[in-house]
C-alpha cells in the first residue's frame, strides 16, 4: 500500500488519474488535457501501471489507458476509520449544540 501512497503523492499523477475517471485515453488526449510534456505524461502513466492504478490496451498504433478502480480498494479501506472517527466528532458536537440549545430555553 505505500506504493500506492507514494504513486498518489505527486500532483500531476493525481490529476491523470483524475482525467482518466472520465474515460479511456490516449497519452496525446492526457497531454492536451493537463497542458504537461508527453515525456511527463508517459512517466507518470508508468508509475501509475507499475501500482496497479492504471491499466492500458493496445488500440491500433496507440495505447489507451484507463484507471483500476478496484486498486482504489486499500485507500477506501484505510480512509473508512478516519471517515468514522469524524463523523462520530460531528455527533458528538451536534449533542453539545442540543444540550445548550436546552439550558437556553430553560432560561
Amino acid at each position: 500500500m505505500a506504493d500506492l501512497f507514494t504513486a498518489i503523492a505527486e500532483r500531476h499523477r493525481r490529476d491523470i488519474l483524475d482525467a482518466l475517471f472520465e474515460g479511456e485515453k490516449a497519452v496525446g488526449a492526457l497531454v492536451t488535457d493537463l497542458s504537461l510534456a508527453q515525456p511527463q505524461v508517459s512517466k507518470h502513466l508508468r508509475v501509475l501501471s507499475e501500482v496497479g492504478l492504471v491499466r492500458s490496451r493496445a488500440d491500433g498504433r496507440r495505447r489507451l489507458y484507463s484507471v483500476d478502480p478496484t486498486r482504489l480498494a486499500p485507500f477506501q479501506d484505510w480512509l473508512a476509520k478516519y471517515e468514522q472517527a469524524m463523523s462520530d466528532r460531528l455527533d458528538r458536537i451536534d449533542d453539545y449544540l442540543k444540550e445548550l440549545q436546552r439550558q437556553g430555553e430553560k432560561q
